[in-house]
């Protein structure tokens, strides 16, 4: 039997609207939100800019493949939190690094602790950034 990949593919709409501001619309649900330009770039940082959308995805995947990953073993990990710092290069203007601390609830065994710490690098956004991005994440 052959086995078929499945790739899903979400449609994101931009628009510039203004003032270094870009709506963006997950095509989906129509959901909608705004990104500014950077205080330290130029912009006043009124949101979310497109790099710091980056940490926020990291976050919300490793977070999000954690509870999915113990949650057949009756692990329930709300309450679960990360805090990613994202630091900028400035030649060329890229992103650094990320780090920051994982919280997970108390209570958990020493088995569930280590199969959430894979979770960390096993995330598809960890997954698909550049091998220079610097990722570190402490576990407490």
């Amino acid at each position: 039997m052959l086995l078929r990949e499945v790739f899903m593919s979400v449609e994101t709409k931009a628009r510039f609207v203004g003032d270094y501001r870009v709506e963006l619309t997950h095509g989906p649900t129509g959901d909608k939100f705004l990104t500014d330009l950077p205080a330290d770039n130029g912009g006043k940082g009124r949101g979310f800019s497109p790099t710091d959308l980056m940490a926020a995805s990291l976050a919300s995947c490793i977070l999000t493949i954690m509870a999915k990953t113990v949650a057949s073993d009756g692990v329930d990990l709300t309450g679960a939190s990360i805090t990613v710092e994202k630091r900028m290069k400035e030649k060329p203007r890229m992103i650094g690094s990320f780090t920051g601390t994982i919280h997970l609830p108390q209570g958990l065994s020493d088995k569930v602790r280590t199969k959430l710490a894979a979770c960390v690098h096993a995330c598809p956004v960890h997954q698909s950034l550049h091998p220079d991005i610097k990722v570190e994440l402490k576990i407490d």
